[in-house]
């Protein structure tokens, strides 16, 4: 089988995690690196070992020589980045959160479907080994139907109002940095979007959302607690519970290695080590589906990228928080879930 080539608009730090995880991967290799600032694409390809090296975005794109992008640049650049991508015909794996609003993300699903290009939204927590046990775990009925969810996702951050985190020009803000984990999650657990939600905040002085917690609530009456927030260092677990037992995934639980299930007296704990530092899963899913001619993955359908999107629209749109360059439409008008 050929090597599979892979291209990275963005070399930033996340793009570094990543290019970690593909050295782990058979049969794949870091092919070009793209950045506006051609001296850091230069650094990054030396140190990663990269065929090569372009200054500019489109140069990347439309390269002759690469079968899929990966899309690490800030938030609110990702619609942009991955409308190019699927215009030339490039599969395209893009960190979270896919865009910044449902409203970016609607047309570009719909170009990927109708030209036949792969896209996936870069949840690399639903791949990993523990989350993999989870699913089957939740397949077998170990713990009977999921009834109740808890998760957190804290770190305290220092306030740096301009870096990316807290810049509303560059999206930033807690739901769409970590709360998009917890929603995921919750959504994969369960299989399917909240019917509605409650959710509280706080806003940092630059207007984006630092502290976000809620309860999701479930068409069949199951529900899902969550907080996360860029104040305070917080478990950072992720529970379910069942009438039959629990499952609890150990902290940090988007990239956990401990899981335990408990059915009555009994508890079960395994360890599943990563191979790498956990990207290489989702690189080698979408290898897989690319190669298969596959237009998106089942583990991470764009369905639920679309449906999370809405979900965190309707939180902001509840807490007041809206992106300069949002217009009123796009800050919350295609939410599908209504908060009370």
């Amino acid at each position: 089988m050929s090597t599979f080539r892979w291209g990275i608009i963005g070399p930033g730090r996340i793009a570094r995690k990543f290019a970690v995880g593909l050295a782990a991967v058979d049969g794949a290799r870091l092919q070009v690196v793209a950045s506006r600032d051609g001296e850091r694409a230069r650094h990054f390809a030396r140190q990663f070992d990269a065929t090569r090296w372009v200054e500019g975005y489109q140069a990347l794109v439309d390269a002759d020589d690469v079968d899929a992008i990966y899309i690490a640049n800030p938030h609110h650049a990702h619609a942009e980045a991955t409308r190019a991508c699927l215009e030339a015909g490039k599969p395209v794996l893009c960190e979270k959160p896919l865009t910044v609003n449902a409203a970016q993300a609607e047309p570009l699903i719909e170009l990927a479907r109708r030209r036949g290009v792969f896209l996936m939204e870069a949840m690399w927590s639903r791949f990993i080994p523990v989350w993999r046990q989870v699913h089957q775990w939740l397949r077998e009925g170990a713990i009977g139907a999921p009834r109740m969810l808890s998760s957190h996702f804290g770190a305290a951050l220092p306030y740096l109002p301009e870096e990316r985190w807290l810049d509303p020009a560059q999206a930033g803000g807690v739901l769409l940095d970590m709360g998009v984990y917890n929603l995921a999650m919750s959504q994969w657990v369960l299989g399917a979007d909240p019917e509605s939600f409650e959710v509280a905040g706080l806003l940092a002085p630059t207007g984006v959302d630092a502290r976000v917690a809620g309860t999701l609530h479930y068409a069949d009456g199951a529900c899902s607690q969550f907080s996360c927030n860029f104040q305070v260092d917080t478990d950072n677990d992720f529970r379910i519970a069942g009438a039959e037992g629990s499952i609890a995934i150990a902290a940090p639980f988007w990239c956990s290695q401990e899981i335990s299930l408990r059915q009555g007296r009994h508890e079960t704990r395994i360890s599943r080590p990563l191979r790498a530092n956990g990207y290489e899963y989702e690189i080698e899913e979408v290898m897989r589906c690319v190669r298969e001619g596959r237009g998106e993955s089942e583990s991470m359908p764009l369905a639920d990228t679309l449906g999370t999107l809405r979900l965190m629209d309707a939180m902001r749109q509840r807490l007041g928080v809206r992106y300069p360059f949002e217009s009123q439409d796009e800050a919350g008008s295609t939410a599908a879930a209504d908060g009370r």
